[in-house]
Parts: C-alpha cells; sequence; structure tokens
C-alpha cells in the first residue's frame, strides 16, 4: 500500500490542551513571579508563626518540588532569556560576515550594518512574544481566520493517502517545515524496511523555501510548490528558483501533478478531523504531543489497512 513516487505535504491545525488565557508576555511573567513569590513569603511568615519551622508532615525532599505554576513561570523566564540571546547571537553573526567580507574584498559589504542594540522590530517581537502557562510547547496560531491556541500539524503522505510522517511544531508558519517533514517520513520508512526515496514532492505555497527546495532537487527529487515571493514585480526580478519553478507549474503537466496535493494530503485531514472528530490534543508538552500525534497517524493507517483488505476482490 504504500507507494513513495509522490508524497504530499500539507498541515493542519490543532487545539492545545491549553488556553490563550494562559499566555503572558515576558513582562507579565515577572509581574506573576513577583506575586506569587510575594504571596508564598507572607504564607510561609505566618505558617512558621503558628506552627514552627516544622510540622511534622511535611512531604518528602523527592515530592516536595513537584512542577507548579512558579516552576513553570521560571521555565518561561528562561526561555525568553533564551530568546534575547538569540538575537544578539544573530547580530553577532552578522558583524562577524560582514567583517570577514571586508577583510576579503577590501570593500564595505552592502547592504545596512546592523546597529549598536537590536532593532525597533526585535526588541517588539521580544516584548510582545506570549509564554502560554498551561502548555509552553504550544502557540497561538491562525486557524479560519480565528486565533487558536494549539500546534501546527505537518504531515508527509504518500499515494493512496498513507501517512508516512506527523510532527507537531509550535511554529504557526508552515515555511522550513518542508525538509524536516520529509526526513521524518524518509527515516520512519527505513524504520520498516523500505529502502525507496521518495521522488517527487507536492507542496503548497506556505512551505516555499528555496534553500530546502534547491537541496532536495540536487538530490534527484522533483519539488512542486508553487514560490512565496511577494517582493517580484516581474520576471526580472525574480530569483532564478522562483522563476523556474513558476514556468514548471505553468505547464499543463506541471499543473495536473501539482493538483494531485489536494487529491492526496486534504482528505487526510478531513477523515481526521471531521469523520474521527479529532480536533483537540488531550496531552501536554512537545513529546507528549508528538506521541498522541504518532498514535493518531497510526490508527488512521491502520484504518486504511482494514478497509484495503475488507474491499471485495475486483
Amino acid at each position: 500500500m504504500v507507494r513513495v513516487g509522490t508524497v504530499a505535504v500539507d498541515s493542519t491545525k490543532l487545539a492545545a490542551n491549553a488556553s490563550t488565557d494562559a499566555n503572558r508576555t515576558h513582562d507579565q511573567l515577572r509581574e506573576e513571579a513577583a506575586r506569587i513569590l510575594g504571596e508564598a513569603a507572607d504564607i510561609d511568615a505566618a505558617e512558621d508563626a503558628r506552627f514552627g519551622e516544622r510540622r511534622g508532615d511535611e512531604l518528602p525532599a523527592e515530592l516536595a518540588d513537584a512542577i507548579g505554576r512558579p516552576a513553570r513561570i521560571r521555565e518561561l523566564l528562561e526561555r525568553a532569556r533564551r530568546g534575547a540571546q538569540e538575537i544578539e547571537a544573530e547580530r553577532a553573526q552578522m558583524h562577524e560576515r560582514r567583517r570577514q567580507e571586508r577583510a576579503a574584498t577590501g570593500r564595505a559589504p552592502t547592504g545596512r550594518p546592523p546597529g549598536a542594540r537590536p532593532t525597533v522590530q526585535q526588541r517588539h517581537k521580544l516584548a510582545n512574544t506570549k509564554y502560554n502557562l498551561t502548555d509552553p510547547d504550544s502557540a497561538v496560531v491562525h486557524h479560519r481566520g480565528t486565533l487558536l491556541q494549539g500546534y501546527n500539524v505537518h504531515s508527509a503522505v504518500a499515494d493512496g493517502q498513507i501517512i508516512l510522517a506527523m510532527r507537531a511544531t509550535g511554529i504557526a508558519p508552515d515555511q522550513g517545515q518542508l525538509a524536516p517533514t520529509l526526513q521524518h517520513a524518509q527515516a520512519n520508512l527505513a524504520r520498516v524496511g523500505i529502502t525507496d526515496v521518495i521522488g517527487e514532492v507536492l507542496a503548497d505555497s506556505g512551505y516555499w523555501n528555496s534553500a530546502q527546495i534547491g537541496a532536495l532537487q540536487r538530490r534527484g527529487t522533483r519539488v512542486l510548490v508553487p514560490p512565496m515571493d511577494r517582493k517580484a514585480r516581474s520576471t526580472q526580478t525574480m530569483q532564478p528558483e522562483t522563476r523556474r519553478m513558476r514556468e514548471i507549474l505553468a505547464t499543463e503537466e506541471g499543473q495536473r501533478a501539482y493538483r494531485r496535493r489536494q487529491q492526496i494530503a486534504e482528505p487526510v485531514f478531513a477523515h481526521i478531523k471531521h469523520h474521527r472528530a479529532i480536533t483537540r490534543l488531550l496531552r501536554r508538552g512537545r513529546a507528549a504531543v508528538q506521541a498522541e500525534i504518532d498514535l493518531i497517524a497510526t490508527t488512521h493507517n491502520l484504518l486504511k489497512l482494514w478497509r484495503h483488505s475488507t474491499a471485495p476482490a475486483g
């Protein structure tokens, strides 16, 4: 039943076991941490005055530090700190690249140099990024015109609507997720002894990433993804990869091949979300959610196998 000549990649949103009401910005996390610590200090002082330092019914040390809201807030504040460090690291790398280019060419590099501090956009992003107290790995994603606290689920589907891989990410856009999803699919195929290489990949424009598509093409994989190049006003300003892809998709054969994406990938999500009514995840955290996603994909494939085995002979 598994044919990997053509594989379609698509995504859908599933609600997390969390609410948007549990989202906090960095400043809100700091305020809540201060409030909780203040309340805890007041309670400790009152209990010490009433019971002394020990009451005799304390939890064992290994159970006393269960993950609660204060621990979760500390975890999220650390995540926010790492986000700021990543921005600084990117700026440092840009400075180093420009220094190396100047040393190699003797000329000032083209383009605007990075400033001495993060840009307004970067500072705005840091200040307004929200972290969920209930499921920190989930994110606010757009779904049918609304905002949803959930996961973006990417699927690689073989001809015949067999799921080769499903990946849950807390990143709303699809861009950059094409290669990781196909790598996951190829690893799953190898795990069950299928050595065939994916020959053709179909995906919508949200997956456009010229570097990833170029790498797939150099390995001999045919890729059909409509370019998402809003800056290109004419063929003269298009990137070469964009121009070549648009030329392929403008042909009758290219259009016919690309239309198969809808027939392969989209019915899978229809079966899962509408026929089986799976629209919300039950578990929390990336690893637990991925395990749940794997179970959903496995049961989908088992249903396909059952229908295939019970179908009357042609």
